[in-house]
Formats: structure tokens, C-alpha cells, sequence
């Protein structure tokens, strides 16, 4: 495997440049070397112009996000499709890196931590979570990103664990962990421990979990070794709670993991998917909602996964094992 052929040319870099805030700074952070002054000045245009503005234009008043197209969801409440609205929309500005402590920030997470319950769960705040794993997974994450980590919420997953390592929103009923639900969880429990709560207890959970992805190969049935889902071999931006093979590699990546001979399929996976061109193609799109555009046609080229896919590369040319 020559991983240095993937390494991207000037072509592909300008390429990615011409495009988002959210994109460049992150372009210039993982693939260029720039300043940190300079990516730090990239990063805090998010918040004031292109996706990220975007967004935060669409917050209402009350907290929330909402606006769905007829026909999605319809078998919730409205109010319980604004709330999960509300939790993609969070999700992405965080995946944007919407700097946590600029002013659009703060006034976008006081609005959601002062105005936004869960009326089902006898008004719940928002950010102290609801009953699945996978949305508490990603609550966790974005209340620690934009607010503070939530120690009542970590200490509940932490419990839901699964004796395999992983965690399953239809847990009790199933004792087999989910990929989608537990790559959820673990993105969750990092930013836990990067907003400083991190511990012994929650290193060991996620070295469970982590293992559990790294011993199946990140998408192989341990016991067959079959692919479990090939829909997990296409790539997608959002991912909103879908897993997928570039989402489980960039989560080693981001949480510091060396990557050993266990990753090797996955990596082939991602570097199969590239085109001639050197870009990666937006495979599919997932029909959660959020109110905004991004890349929206299926099989071309995609900024987003050509980003994330370089940088996972980068990361396992990078090591040596």
C-alpha cells in the first residue's frame, strides 16, 4: 500500500481551499502545516458567514432548529422532530468547528440550554439527555463542545455499556452492541474528556469500545468476518447517527489512536472509493434534515470526504507497527 500516492497535490489542496470557511480552516490545520494564527483567523469566520452563518440564521427564537419537509418524520410530534432538528444542527456547527467561545456561539448554546426541554420526560433541559444511548451520545458531545460536560450524562452511558464493549439504543432487549450506536457514544465520551473530565473509568469505556470496532476491522462480522452492512463502505456528510467506515477511522484519528494492522481493510476501503481525480465522491445521503445545503449530489466530488478522507490517510501513513 503506497499511502504517499495519496498524499494530496496542489491541485486537489486549491481545490479544497476554494471553498467554506469550515472546510479551509480545517484543510489548513490537517493537511498544509499553516499558523496556528492563521488557522485560528480561518476558524473564527465560521460563526459569521458561509454554512456556519447559515445556520445560525435559522435558530429560532425559543432554541431550536425545525422547518422539516412534509413527510419527514411524520410519525412524531413536531415538537419531537424540531428536537432532533435541533441535535443535527448542533452536531454539524460542531463538525464546522464553530469556535465554542465566539459570541454566535455562546448566544446559539444559551438559547438551547435556557429554552429547549424534553415535555415528554417532565421537561428534561435539553442538554441533560433523554432515554437512547445514541442521542445522549451526541448530546454529550455538544454540551461538552459549546457548554460544559454533563457528569450525570457520562456516568449513565458508562452504565448502558454492553458487555462487548459497545452500546445498542434497543439494549436491554438486544445485548449486541451497535456500530451506529456506539460510534455515537464514543464521539460523546471524547469530548467529555477533552472538556477536562477525563478518567479512568471513561478511558477504560472507550478502550472497550474501541475495541470492539478495531476487533471486528471496523466492518466485518467477528464471527464470519463478512462486511456487515455495505452501506457502511459508502461515505456520507452529515453522518447524523449513521455509522460508516471513514466515520469510525476519523474518530481513531481525532481521539489519538495508533493504528495497527486491525484498520488495514478499512484504510483499503477508503482509498478504493477515491476517483481518478483524486477527489472522493459524496456516495449517499441520509434522509435526516437539517436547514441547510451543502453537497447534495450524489457521486461528485465532495470536499468534506476528500478532507476527512486525506486526513485519515495522512494519519495511518504517519505511523509506523
Amino acid at each position: 500500500m503506497r499511502l504517499h500516492d495519496y498524499e494530496p497535490r496542489p491541485a486537489h489542496l486549491k481545490w479544497l481551499l476554494d471553498s467554506d470557511p469550515a472546510i479551509r480552516w480545517q484543510v489548513m490545520r490537517d493537511l498544509t502545516g499553516a499558523a496556528p494564527e492563521a488557522i485560528a483567523a480561518e476558524r473564527s469566520r465560521v460563526g459569521i458567514e458561509g454554512w456556519g452563518a447559515q445556520l445560525l440564521a435559522c435558530q429560532s427564537p425559543a432554541g431550536c432548529w425545525g422547518g422539516s419537509p412534509r413527510g419527514w418524520r411524520d410519525d412524531l410530534p413536531k415538537e419531537d422532530r424540531d428536537l432532533l432538528i435541533t441535535l443535527y444542527t448542533l452536531v454539524v456547527l460542531m463538525d464546522l468547528g464553530l469556535e465554542p467561545a465566539s459570541k454566535q456561539a455562546r448566544k446559539m448554546i444559551h438559547r438551547v440550554d435556557e429554552r429547549l426541554v424534553f415535555k415528554r420526560l417532565d421537561n428534561r433541559p435539553f442538554l441533560h439527555g433523554e432515554t437512547e444511548p445514541c442521542i445522549n451520545g451526541r448530546i454529550l458531545a455538544v454540551g461538552s463542545y459549546f457548554k460544559e460536560p454533563n457528569d450525570e450524562l457520562a456516568n449513565r452511558l458508562l452504565g448502558e455499556q454492553l458487555e462487548d464493549g459497545g452500546w445498542n439504543c434497543k439494549a436491554p432487549q438486544s445485548r449486541r452492541s451497535s456500530f451506529h450506536t456506539t460510534i455515537c457514544v464514543l464521539e460523546g465520551l471524547l469530548e467529555y474528556e477533552r472538556a477536562g473530565r477525563k478518567s479512568a473509568a471513561v478511558t477504560k469505556a472507550r478502550k472497550r469500545a474501541e475495541n470492539y470496532l478495531l476487533e471486528r476491522r471496523m466492518f466485518r462480522s467477528l464471527r464470519t468476518g463478512e462486511v456487515i452492512d455495505k452501506r457502511w463502505l459508502r461515505f456520507s456528510f452529515p453522518a447524523f447517527w449513521h455509522y460508516d467506515v471513514l466515520r469510525g477511522l476519523e474518530y481513531l484519528r481525532n481521539a489519538g489512536i495508533k493504528p495497527d494492522s486491525r484498520v488495514r481493510d478499512a484504510i483499503e476501503i477508503v482509498i478504493k472509493r477515491r476517483h481518478q481525480n483524486g477527489r472522493w465522491p459524496l456516495n449517499l445521503l441520509h434522509p435526516e434534515y437539517i436547514p441547510l445545503e451543502m453537497e447534495t449530489r450524489i457521486g461528485s466530488a465532495s470536499r468534506w470526504n476528500t478532507l476527512r478522507a486525506l486526513s485519515v490517510l495522512r494519519w495511518y501513513g504517519n505511523t509506523t507497527w
